[in-house]
Parts: C-alpha cells; sequence; structure tokens
C-alpha cells in the first residue's frame, strides 16, 4: 500500500494522543470543497510505502503514542486492516477517518479491535447527499456511482455498536447546508456519543471557488438543532 502523505506530528487529529497523520490516495466520492481533492481524484503521486513508514514510526517510539489514518477514503484499501494490525503491534493506538460507504471493510476493522477511534463524515441530510458528495452531476463512462444510503446508515450503526470511541462530524458549508438538514442529521445519528460541525475554511487545494462559512449565529443554530438528538454537540472553527 502506498502512502501519499506523512504529517509527522499532531496534536489536533487523534483524540487524547500525540500522533502522526498517514494519508492515502483514492475516493468514490468527490465533495467540491473537499482539502484533500489531490488525493480523492488520484492526480498526487504516492510520497512513501510502508516500510518507509514503518521504519519511520519506529524512531518514533517514546515521542508518538498514537497514528491517524485519512485519505482520500482510507476504507476503499483493502490492505487496511494488515497495516492498522502492523501499527498496533509496535504500541502504537490508531484512529481512522472514514466517509462511510465502505461498511464491509469498517466492520472487519472493528471487529478485529483495530481501531481505537473512528471519525466519519455525514455529508449532509440524505437528499442532499450527492449533491454534496459531488456525485449528482456526473455522468459518461467515467462517472462515479451515487452515494448508497443504506451504506451509510450501515456504518453509523457499526460504529455506534462497535468502535471503542467515536465522532460524528459535518463539515458545514453554507452553500450546502440550512437548519432543516440538521433535523434529518441529527436524527441518522440518534443517541449517538459526539457530533461536531466544522466551519468549512476555504483554501488552495478546494477544487471550486465560491464556498463559503457559515456565519457563527448560524452554525450554533445548527448545533442546537443537532442537540435534541445527540447530546454532545461541539462547535469547531470558531472562535
Amino acid at each position: 500500500m502506498k502512502l501519499h502523505g506523512l504529517q509527522k506530528m499532531t496534536l489536533l487529529d487523534f483524540p487524547g494522543h500525540v500522533a502522526c497523520t498517514v494519508f492515502l490516495g483514492g475516493c468514490d466520492f468527490r465533495c467540491p470543497y473537499c482539502h484533500n481533492f489531490e488525493l480523492a481524484d488520484g492526480t498526487a503521486e504516492p510520497q512513501m510505502d510502508e516500510e518507509e513508514f514503518f521504519s519511520f514510526l519506529g524512531k518514533r517510539k517514546g515521542l508518538l503514542d498514537g497514528v491517524a489514518v485519512t485519505g482520500g477514503e482510507p476504507c476503499l484499501h483493502r490492505e487496511l486492516p494488515g497495516f492498522l494490525e502492523r501499527v498496533r503491534g509496535m504500541g502504537f493506538g490508531t484512529k481512522l477517518d472514514t466517509n462511510g460507504h465502505h461498511p464491509e471493510l469498517l466492520r472487519e476493522i472493528l471487529e478485529r479491535g483495530l481501531a481505537d477511534y473512528v471519525a466519519m463524515d455525514i455529508k449532509n441530510s440524505p437528499g442532499k447527499y450527492n449533491m454534496t458528495c459531488g456525485l449528482d452531476s456526473r455522468e459518461g463512462a467515467g462517472a462515479l456511482p451515487g452515494a448508497d444510503l443504506s451504506r451509510i446508515r450501515e456504518s453509523i450503526r457499526l460504529i455506534m455498536e462497535k468502535a471503542p470511541d467515536y465522532e460524528f462530524r459535518t463539515t458545514v458549508v453554507r452553500e450546502f447546508h440550512e437548519a432543516a438538514d440538521f433535523e434529518e442529521m441529527g436524527k441518522m445519528i440518534a443517541g449517538a456519543k459526539n457530533y461536531y460541525l466544522q466551519s468549512f475554511t476555504d483554501r488552495d487545494t478546494v477544487p471550486f471557488e465560491g464556498f463559503h462559512a457559515p456565519d457563527p449565529d448560524s452554525l450554533k443554530k445548527y448545533a442546537d438543532i443537532a442537540r435534541k438528538y445527540v447530546a454532545n454537540v461541539q462547535v469547531r472553527g470558531v472562535e
């Protein structure tokens, strides 16, 4: 398995851990506001192979205590469970980011105890899911299929039942989200442990222009709506 990036240290990506973050390439979504679109669409070149990474990790014992795996979409890689198992065998905790569209591999990872923490994106309310994932207007032989909401719901169920610790999160974009969406998303994850709303931040790596962060009052309103369904709802990215 090729690694497309490595952040050598982070205090943010894996709650409660001093970690490094591994970036894997490829994604079956094309979210137009994605910060890592070059990973999603395959244009980013691999940066290292597994052996290079594990050589790095072996030198970080005592400095790091966790590895966060993100993308792209890590669960596109069938080798992922073996990778996580090897990380854990070296004494490091593991955190997995996922879009929730691959419940079969997620189930294997959770049932084998290979992820200490799972973070799953909830993109939008069901009726706006494909639009938000950039899958609603693709055509031609190279088109990606639309998101299967049954897979999203199954991943939510698996995480809530089997993950040792977890969060659901939504990147809130003014052009995509409104109050009614948080009613629907709240229902999708009703009873969950943690739900984070994170404000969109524009960057050079975002593939399309014209997206904006919601205003702080709207974010607080959305969080209040979600609290009807999830006890711990927090807002990220707002001072």
